[in-house]
């Protein structure tokens, strides 16, 4: 038996290519270097030749004739084992023959399996010697006839035992699996919005607040990533024709990029990173994401969008802001109404749209309402108030200019009124166009003067304390020095300093003299302690009562500054009378909402300037002696 199969290698060897296939004592090999269209041109010279694989591992034929299938075993060099067969014989013409041709249909084959008889010898005529078919002897035959893929050799496997008569499917051709499209993935946690309720620093949770509405970004982060588009698995017919499958579509990364992102390429892939540091704000219908100093919102500022929001950039709102909503960020735009309270912290507060009920208030900037302010408190400690209509509003600011002014109690500096019905103003400098009482309110206006005699008195005090504070600091300095001119403590803190660097290494005997120094002069080091204590103390109380002086200096200046209102049309009873306040209290435009109705509404006992009903009134600190 070896003799003929070592004769059927010779042949095959003779017929097709001898370097592709290898007949072995373990086994028939095909050399690994050579897989695919070289190695299946040799199969087939062997098939061809009338021969037929003896134990074929179908499986690792597929892998090495097509790459299709699990992956090659390895050898124990790592190297690709490829033992197709565990020998090679001649295909005999007369079990041949027992094979029929299998039925091809759609992406299928069905093969009707029967019993079968070889002929018999002995009795030519007879029924015949019964026999069975063979699985290799199957493949063989399904070969040569064109199926050389997709056998399903269990399925023929269990036929054959059967010995029945039945129709099986026998092969399938292996459908292609397109490739998946290129896709975008997140690979940033921070890019998401977490509506959870704010949990403050005592644990406890503010259910009026977001964690985190308008996530921010620092710069170099990275955002989405493209993962690329896969060119699908290939499949095969029956007869063992590559399906080609259809590769997954591109997409564009750069499509996501917004103002303040950039696409990089980089060799884990391409990703979109921020470019800047700011808010991340995704557009809903482009997905396009970008990062800006601002944050751009049109949902809204309530309790189920957005809730209460601290933010520490800038912030514009095309939605309304409901009712206890605060929005508290540097610059605000609000263009729909607003029933909150907005809080700048020195940008601009801007409301296209009305203010209702709510408040606005700007530490170091201004604030302007194009629309209607009615019922609200707006206070810039720091800036100018610029108002279209105002009704039954507290306004305070540094200027403040109202077109139309309706039941207002109105602070500032410098107070700029077109139309003044039923108000209350008080200012350094005022200027009204036309003064109107309306109904039960009273039209008043009060020009603050500032009490500059009280400030003397009070900057007289301060000097006289800062120059007491400076002698006793001379004083105390003067002491120290006599104490640390002492010989044993000059030279004990000399070498106390040393030692502490590192300078000086003191033996044993030298640390014990060097302790006791340290005895001997401990009083006097505790004497110094104190005094150096009680420098500190009047330097401190010096610089501060320089500080109150230079206010105070600032405040004699500001009440020196000239006072004066201008009436240009008195049409109903109005009242105009001088209001003192005390630079030292602050600005009056400081004073609370309730402390401004209070002074401008209450009891008046200041020097009374003008009534009448008619006409026109101006008046200026500078024309009269101050009082």
């Amino acid at each position: 038996m070896h003799e003929q199969a070592q004769a059927t290698a010779t042949r095959i060897a003779a017929t097709g290519p001898e370097h592709c296939i290898a007949q072995r004592d373990d086994g028939v090999y095909a050399d690994p270097s050579v897989l695919g269209t070289t190695l299946l041109a040799a199969v087939d010279n062997v098939y061809r030749a009338g021969n037929y694989f003896v134990g074929v591992d179908y499986p690792v034929l597929m892998k090495a004739l097509f790459g299709h299938g699990p992956d090659l075993p390895r050898g124990p060099d790592g190297a690709a084992v490829v033992r197709i067969a565990a020998d090679i014989q001649p295909f005999d013409p007369a079990r041949r023959a027992l094979y029929r041709a299998a039925k091809i249909g759609r992406g299928y084959a069905e093969y009707y399996f029967e019993p079968v008889w070889l002929p018999d010898p002995a009795d030519p005529e007879g029924e015949g010697i019964p026999t069975r078919l063979d699985v290799d002897e199957f493949v063989a035959d399904m070969w040569g006839k064109g199926l050389r893929f997709g056998l399903d050799l269990d399925a023929i496997r269990a036929a054959i035992a059967s010995n029945k008569a039945d129709r099986v499917t026998v092969a399938r051709q292996c459908d292609p699996v397109p490739g998946a499209d290129a896709h975008i993935v997140e690979v940033s946690d921070d890019i998401h919005r977490n509506d959870a309720p704010l949990e403050l620093a005592n644990g406890r949770l503010d259910l009026n607040s977001f964690q985190n509405r308008f996530p921010q970004i620092q710069a170099g982060v990275r955002l989405l990533e493209k993962r690329p588009a896969t060119p699908g698995v290939p499949g095969f017919e029956m007869s063992g024709t590559k399906l080609f499958p259809k590769p997954g579509s591109d997409t564009d990364l750069a499509a996501y990029a917004g103002t303040g992102t950039k696409v990089e390429r980089m060799p884990e892939g391409d990703f979109l990173v921020s470019s800047r540091a700011g808010f991340l704000m995704i557009d809903g219908k482009t997905s396009r994401i970008s990062i800006d100093d601002k944050v751009v919102s049109r949902d809204g500022v309530s309790a189920k969008t957005t809730g209460n929001l601290n933010l520490t950039g800038d912030y514009e709102e095309f939605g309304e802001v409901q009712e206890k909503r605060v929005i508290e960020a540097d610059s605000i735009t609000v263009h729909g109404d607003v029933f909150g309270d907005l809080v700048s912290r020195g940008g601009t507060i801007v409301m296209r749209a009305n203010l209702v009920g709510g408040g606005a208030r700007n530490a170091r900037g201004d604030i302007h309402v194009r629309g209607v302010a009615s019922a609200a408190v707006l206070s810039a400690e720091d800036g100018r108030i610029v108002l279209e209509r105002a009704e039954n509003c507290v306004v305070a600011g540094t200027r403040v200019e109202i077109a139309h002014a309706v039941n207002c109690e109105i602070v500032g500096d410098e107070v700029v009124v077109k139309m003044a019905e039923g108000c209350a103003l008080a200012g350094r400098r005022v200027t009204v166009e036309c003064a109107v009482p309306r109904k039960q309110s009273e039209m008043l206006v009060a020009v603050l003067r500032p009490d500059g005699q009280q400030i003397g008195e009070v900057i007289a005090a301060v000097t006289q304390r800062v120059a007491q504070f400076a002698a006793l600091a001379a004083q105390l300095k003067a002491a120290m020095d006599a104490m640390t001119a002492k010989p044993d403590v000059r030279g004990y803190m000399m070498l106390a300093t040393r030692v502490r660097k590192g300078e000086v290494n003191l033996s044993p005997e030298q640390g014990r003299q060097f302790q006791k120094l340290a005895q001997d002069v401990a009083p006097a080091l505790k004497a110094m302690g104190d005094v150096s204590a009680k420098i500190k103390a009047a330097e401190a109380e010096q610089q501060a009562g320089t500080a109150m002086l230079a206010s105070l200096e600032a405040q004699r200046n500001d009440a020196a500054t000239v006072s004066g209102v201008t009436i240009a049309s008195v049409q109903g009873e109005t009242q105009v009378r001088i209001l003192g306040y005390s630079p030292a209290d602050g600005q009056p435009y400081l004073w609370t909402p309730r402390e401004i109705r209070t002074r401008l509404r209450g009891p008046q006992a200041g020097e009374l300037l003008f009534l009448g009903g008619a006409g026109n009134f101006a008046w200026s600190s500078d024309a009269v002696p101050a009082a």
